[in-house]
C-alpha cells in the first residue's frame, strides 16, 4: 500500500484486547491514509492465518475500489504494479470509467478506476442507478418469496444486459 500504491502508513495500534468488545485477541491494526484523507485499515492477528473469502463467492465479487485522477494515471499504476510483479487484470471499460483489478498481498481484491464520462453523464447515471437498484430490490424480494414457496430455482438474473459485448466475447461451454 505504501510502496506501490503510494498510500502512507499513518497509524498502528497494537493490543491484546479488542476495544469495542473487550475480547482477548492480540492484534496489530495498520492504517493507510487515502488521498482524500480517509483510511483503509487492516488487522494482523499474528497467527499467519489468511482471512479466506467464502468458498460460495467468486474471488472477483468482493473488492475495494479507489479512484485515480485520469486514464493515464491508471495506465501508469498498472505498469507500476506489473513492474513489482503484481498480476493485473484490465484495463476494463465500464462505459463511464475504466478500471484495473489486482490482489493485495493479503488476498484482498482491489480496483483502481478513472472516470471517462463527463460530470453531466455521471449525474445522469447516478439518477438512473437509484431507479435500477429499486427495481432490482423489488424483483429480489419477489424472487425470495417465490424461492421460499418452491416456485423459483437458481439465481435471480439481471433484467437487462449492460455488457452485451462481453457476452459476445465469452466462450460458451458448447463451443469450447
Amino acid at each position: 500500500y505504501e510502496d506501490i500504491l503510494g498510500l502512507p502508513l499513518y497509524h498502528i495500534i497494537q493490543s491484546d484486547h479488542v476495544p469495542s468488545t473487550g475480547e482477548y485477541c492480540p492484534y496489530t491494526h495498520f492504517f493507510f491514509r487515502l488521498h482524500d484523507g480517509s483510511f483503509i485499515a487492516f488487522f494482523d492477528l499474528g497467527d499467519d492465518e489468511a482471512a479466506l473469502p467464502s468458498p460460495n463467492t467468486p474471488a472477483w465479487v468482493n473488492h475495494v475500489a479507489f479512484r485515480v485522477a485520469s486514464v493515464s494515471d491508471l495506465e501508469a499504476m498498472r505498469a507500476r504494479l506489473q513492474a513489482h510483479g503484481v498480476e493485473v487484470l484490465g484495463v476494463t471499460d465500464h462505459h463511464v470509467f475504466k478500471s484495473i483489478y489486482f490482489f493485495d498481498p493479503n488476498g484482498v481484491r482491489l480496483e483502481l478506476s478513472a472516470d471517462v464520462a463527463s460530470a453531466e453523464q455521471m449525474e445522469r447515471e447516478s439518477h438512473e442507478a437509484r431507479a435500477r437498484l429499486d427495481a432490482w430490490t423489488a424483483r429480489k424480494a419477489q424472487w425470495r418469496q417465490d424461492r421460499a414457496q418452491g416456485l423459483a430455482a437458481g439465481a435471480l438474473k439481471p433484467q437487462q444486459n449492460d455488457r452485451p459485448e462481453v457476452a459476445a466475447r465469452a466462450v460458451s461451454p458448447q463451443t469450447s
